[in-house]
């Protein structure tokens, strides 16, 4: 039995969950996730706790078992705390703005390139070289965060581009003068 799947899950008391089968839907201060979960685990609700187990001792079963209780704890903590990523963007003249909705980044293009935000990811920018994704759905937020940084990813060369706070860019040495 996976170690991760038999942890039950906590509900925060601001956070409503409803389920009917194997439709999970979360509702809290942040907004609303729903889930239609695969076959092969039960979801049950004790109290003020959510615990997932498998239906069957399949392989299939005890393989969606961990997978399915970290996506329902997922959705828990969205909808309560809600997620946020973490961009930095290195190099002279690279920036990104908000224009309403709209993340705007300069990046050493002939062209500044635009993002719209999906319905619940919205994109905030610290100073002109901070961006922030955030978000109640995790797989949503981080996608988008993925969206962003493939618009420059860092190169090993400077490390210009646009990386995750905190990542490490592997250098490697330039050419060499002639001898």
């Amino acid at each position: 039995m996976s170690r991760i799947g038999k942890a039950p899950i906590p509900v925060p008391d601001k956070v409503t969950v409803s389920l009917s089968g194997l439709a999970v839907t979360v509702k809290g201060p942040k907004g609303e996730l729903s889930r239609t979960l695969p076959e092969g685990v039960s979801v049950a609700q004790e109290g003020s706790t959510i615990v997932v187990s498998p239906t069957s001792e399949s392989r299939r079963s005890r393989e969606r078992h961990g997978l399915c209780r970290t996506l329902v704890a997922n959705m828990v903590e969205g909808v309560s705390q809600g997620y946020t990523r973490k961009l930095e963007i290195v190099g002279v003249g690279y920036r990104a703005a908000v224009q309403g909705k709209k993340l705007v980044v300069s990046a050493g293009y002939s062209h500044p390139v635009e993002m719209v935000p999906p319905d619940g990811v919205t994109f905030t920018v610290e100073g002109t070289t901070t961006v922030l994704v955030s978000g109640a759905d995790k797989e949503l937020v981080g996608n988008e965060a993925a969206k962003v940084r493939a618009i420059r990813p860092p190169e090993p060369y400077k490390g210009k581009g646009i990386k995750y706070a905190g990542e490490r860019i592997l250098r490697k040495a330039g050419k060499t003068g002639k001898k």
